[in-house]
């Protein structure tokens, strides 16, 4: 076991390196409860005796799996279940989910049969997204059931809760005496790191201290860790702190470890969180061996923080922009060789990009009307150059219905502009951001999209926009597609080196950026480069809105105001584009 630490610990520049968020930190636990109502009626003498059947979808397969049933409710056509089904919830993943409702107490419930044979016992079924239930008000989704011909199934209720310790941080804070001695010259320079057990019995990093020099009785300062990235909901369950000594070349000698549960952490400073540091090796070697040293607990809390799905249910809305690059270096559009070729058989890269990315987001938009904008073409009718053009030909309503309407508008445009140059990306972004700047009270955060083919003519102005973006909620997805060097690109992604404009760093990294080309699959199977795709590209948005938040001190509404049927009067206030024209940032 040491030796595969060690390896892994080699790898590691340096102790500041690690990233406990973009571990292998575990899910966000949803618990979805389930409602029925006006449920057909099978029985002569009584009513049906409803159960639920939850399916999942697997991305490869698009097999449909049973998760979970409910229980059976007898005797009712307006069943509230009490039995949960409790789900990972990824916000970057689509995570299809079929409900279907059975009436149990006949002859034959043969739940294995295919609804559409209408078997007796079937009374509806429903399809949604995972992400669809939690973008909905307040995550309660009411939808009609069906799946027999000519005739209402009723509805039914699903509402998401998040499972409290998802949301839980713990502060802990270390002291270490009498560590052995691993420098020849000097004392040890000791750091503490946590893995979290698996339930195959494998161990997972979750947390490293800072380094403290030159000191066998070192104090760490106090470290963050989200409960569930220590124990995923299991109080009881290993939790082993290994301490090292760390060398400049990246082979950090191992000092010794120890073993604990988060319920003894939780018992703060006391006699059980005082642990002897232990190093196997060295017991079996020396006799009189006891330790190599103890490392102590000084302070422990447990904190709530608010989550994602907290801002989700509080009726936040993502606004998502699409930006297409129009620029001459696609080719041209009507021949096969170019990035913007419509073949009648196979969507090309810059509708798979926007596809693999929308379907996603589009759940947590209410109203599904998205602004599509196009940039580097010359447009109808006196071809002057356009770095931030409607795609559907309308300055005063942006707006496309769904993704199908961008698509479509995208189509459209191809026919009507000339793909021209520089390739701009500063007036898209310019362009969002002065939406944005007009709504920071944390009721809206925008998600831009920009799908390009080349390499970046504007850098300066473009970090220059990011930096003041970073200050508005909003996040910048960028796609790369096509056979371009993108390296540019990278330094717009602030992952490594957070990006800076005349001297000014940004205030949150906003910007992720990826080439379309590394997640084509090789077997062509252009569903699951798409669900790769928009998995790297979406993963870091609810971080993201989280920090802005965060940053602003605005806490997430209990509950969304009552559902109100939008007038003619609502219609400037329904889309920040529609709005009063916002002061530029």
């Amino acid at each position: 076991m040491e030796g595969d630490v060690m390896d892994k610990l080699d790898s590691m520049a340096a102790v500041s390196d690690f990233d406990p968020i973009a571990g292998s930190v575990p899910a966000t636990k949803v618990e979805i409860t389930v409602s029925c109502r006006n449920l057909l009626d099978k029985h002569t003498f009584s009513k049906s005796d409803p159960l639920v059947v939850l399916y999942t979808q697997g991305v490869e397969t698009k097999q449909w799996r049973e998760f979970g049933r409910t229980e059976v409710i007898d005797n009712t056509l307006n069943p509230d279940f009490v039995r949960k089904y409790i789900l990972d919830y990824f916000f970057e993943e689509k995570q299809n989910l079929r409900f279907d409702v059975y009436d149990i107490d006949s002859k034959s419930p043969d739940l294995a049969k295919h609804p559409s044979d209408i078997d007796q016992d079937f009374l509806g079924q429903v399809f949604c997204t995972l992400g669809e239930i939690v973008g909905s008000p307040a995550s309660r989704l009411e939808k009609p059931l069906g799946g027999i011909p000519g005739k209402k199934c009723g509805t039914i209720i699903l509402s998401v809760e998040e499972l409290g310790n998802c949301r839980e941080v713990a502060t802990m804070q270390f002291c270490a005496h009498k560590l052995d001695r691993k420098d020849f010259f000097g004392k040890s320079d000791p750091f503490l790191v946590f893995y979290r057990s698996n339930e195959d019995g494998t161990f997972t990093i979750c947390h490293k201290t800072e380094v403290v020099k030159n000191t066998l009785n070192p104090v760490w300062q106090a470290i963050a860790i989200p409960v569930r990235a220590l124990c995923n909901g299991d109080f009881n369950r290993a939790i082993k702190a290994e301490v090292y000594d760390w060398d400049r070349d990246g082979s950090h000698d191992f000092i010794g470890e120890f073993t604990t549960s988060y319920r003894d952490l939780s018992r703060g400073q006391s006699q059980f969180n005082v642990y002897e540091v232990v190093n196997a090796k060295k017991k079996i070697k020396k006799k009189r061996y006891i330790n190599s040293g103890t490392v102590t607990m000084l302070s422990f809390a447990v904190e709530s923080e608010h989550t994602f799905l907290d801002y989700i249910k509080g009726g936040t809305q993502i606004h998502f922009t699409v930006a297409i690059d129009f620029t001459a270096s696609n080719g041209n559009p009507s021949q096969s060789t170019s990035l913007h070729y419509m073949n009648p058989y196979q969507m090309n890269a810059y509708a798979m990009a926007l596809k693999a990315v929308g379907e996603i987001i589009q759940d947590y938009d209410s109203d599904k009307m998205f602004p599509a904008l196009g940039f580097g073409a010359k447009l109808p009718p006196d071809g002057h150059v356009s770095h931030e053009f409607p795609l559907n030909g309308n300055i005063e309503n942006p707006y496309c219905n769904g993704m199908e309407g961008i698509l479509e508008a995208y189509h459209q445009s191809l026919k009507t502009v000339q793909l021209y140059g520089p390739t701009n990306f500063s007036p898209v972004v310019n362009h969002v951001a002065k939406y944005a700047a007009a709504v920071q009270d944390g009721s809206q955060y925008f998600v831009l999209l920009i799908i390009t083919d080349g390499v970046i003519s504007d850098m300066a102005q473009t970090k220059e926009a990011i930096v003041n973006a970073a200050k508005l909620p909003m996040s910048i997805i960028i796609v790369g597609v096509g056979h371009a060097e993108f390296d540019a690109m990278v330094e717009l992604d602030g992952d490594d080196i957070r990006i800076s404009s005349r001297g000014k760093l940004a205030e949150r990294d906003i910007v992720q950026f990826v080439p379309f080309r590394d997640y084509m699959d090789r077997t062509g199977n252009h569903v699951l480069s798409m669900a790769r795709l928009a998995k790297d590209v979406l993963a870091e948005i609810p971080e993201q809105l989280i920090l802005y938040m965060k940053n602003r001190g605005i806490k997430p509404c209990p509950l969304p105001p009552p559902k109100k049927e939008p007038g003619p009067e609502d219609q400037d206030h329904t889309h920040p584009y529609l709005s009063p024209t916002p002061t530029p940032i």
